[in-house]
């Protein structure tokens, strides 16, 4: 048997579509709307997190074809899929914190925000979800029991009830919908910020701790678009760039691990 080298190939693996078999049964149980959602930007070093919302109901019909997790498309697969996909579902909307705002309050409550900031637009259609299919293990859309101390902005409306999914991107259709436009969007956001701060080269790694963007930070030093609460490589290359799906270095680092969150290494979303 040929070993796996781990080079990369010019072909995202294929996969089995994503149903729509967990949102069914929540509109049936009863749930009038209920949400797809994902984040995208997470453990980027660089520029917003970003978080998609899809809302979908009992009339909404099956999916584009073609669609999967974002991760598994090419950019063109992608885009071939953002008009389709916006014409999809009931309502559908994609929410950002800022480099600054993550910086200031957590990536925890950054993700938070974003998730609000898309809610509320798919609220003021009249698409305010029910329930929430989150992808992931950890419900980092419900605000804590004691109050989000981080909030930019206050609740746009009820949180929704939660429902975890491990791997919901891969294997939920409404959720795959979320991560796509999710994708989609803040890699544009990308290609606009590289020409504003050239030479980091965000219009191809879009922010994400590569090679030539360590080595172009160690050049240049951050801009106003670094995290720069995370531990960026300096000058010198004295620190290695944190990659951390949920890792939140720096002043909040506290508040980010009070909500049950570890600190821990990350690659791309």
């Amino acid at each position: 048997m040929t070993p796996t080298t781990g080079t990369p190939t010019s072909r995202p693996p294929a996969s089995r579509p994503p149903t729509r078999t967990v949102e069914r049964a929540l509109l049936r149980a009863g749930s009038a709307l209920v949400a797809g959602v994902d984040e995208v930007g997470r453990g980027a070093l660089a520029g917003p997190v970003s978080v998609g919302v899809v809302v979908v109901d009992l009339r909404t019909r099956t999916a584009p074809a073609g669609l999967r997790d974002s991760k598994l498309l090419t950019p063109a697969a992608r885009e071939a899929l953002r008009a389709p996909l916006r014409r999809w579902g009931v309502a559908r909307a994609v929410g950002h914190a800022s480099a600054p705002e993550i910086d200031e309050i957590g990536i925890i409550a950054a993700l938070r925000t974003a998730a609000r900031r898309a809610l509320a637009e798919v609220g003021a259609a009249g698409a305010w979800p029910d329930a929430v299919i989150l992808d992931g293990s950890h419900d980092w859309l419900t605000p804590p029991l004691q109050g989000d101390l981080f909030a930019v902005e206050q609740e746009p409306g009820p949180t929704p009830a939660v429902h975890l999914r491990v791997k919901a991107d891969l294997t939920c259709a409404v959720v795959a919908a979320a991560s796509v436009l999710a994708k989609c969007e803040r890699d544009g956001l990308m290609v606009g910020l590289d020409a504003q701060h050239p030479g980091y080269g965000w219009a191809v790694n879009k922010g994400y701790a590569v090679p030539e963007h360590l080595a172009a930070l160690r050049l240049l030093g951050p801009s106003p678009q670094h995290r720069v609460s995370w531990r960026l490589p300096d000058a010198d290359g004295a620190a290695d760039a944190v990659r951390g799906d949920d890792d939140a270095p720096g002043p909040m680092a506290s508040a980010v691990r009070s909500e049950g969150v570890p600190a821990g290494g990350m690659m791309e979303r």
